[in-house]
């Protein structure tokens, strides 16, 4: 990280950031480009680790690419605002922000632990208890990126 006086180095101050946000772009590897994807997401600590949880229609792109590679990457931001500075020598700007970047691996996640993992993607947008209707765990995949490197940048 070039800019260390901006550097993030509490975990729990991370995790902080990364519950403010609201969506999650994960790559994925795909030949010679990566392949982005805003995501919704949930997530939890075990073990000390950061567990992020993303769901989806039971088919398409995102899981072909995991079958051939599960490496993953994501980034998250959130708290933005423009900051303009105007003097007599001109117009300066810059941006205030909050990010996380990191990465990890990606997997389907089974069926038993697919119930946890909605709860957990509701709990993220809805702070109250908010339930969901059972039968769309048919029609939805979920996956579950186990996160291995993570920093944090703020500027604000």
């Amino acid at each position: 990280m070039r800019r260390h006086d901006r550097e993030i180095q509490n975990i729990n101050d991370i995790i902080q950031v990364m519950e403010k946000c609201e969506v999650c772009r994960l790559a994925l590897n795909d030949n010679d480009y990566p392949y982005i994807l805003p995501l919704n997401f949930g997530m939890q600590t075990e073990n000390g680790k950061i567990i992020l949880y993303f769901h989806g229609a039971n088919e398409g792109k995102k899981y072909e690419l995991i079958k051939k590679d599960n490496h993953a990457s994501f980034e998250m931001d959130c708290s933005h605002n423009l900051v303009t500075n105007i003097s007599n020598e001109g117009c300066s700007c810059t941006m205030a922000y909050e990010s996380v970047i990191g990465y990890g691996r990606i997997e389907i996640v089974s069926e038993d632990e697919k119930y946890h993992a909605l709860c957990l993607l509701m709990k993220h947008y809805h702070k109250e208890d908010c339930s969901f209707n059972p039968s769309v765990m048919l029609r939805t995949t979920v996956l579950k990126l186990t996160v291995e490197q993570i920093s944090g940048k703020i500027h604000l």
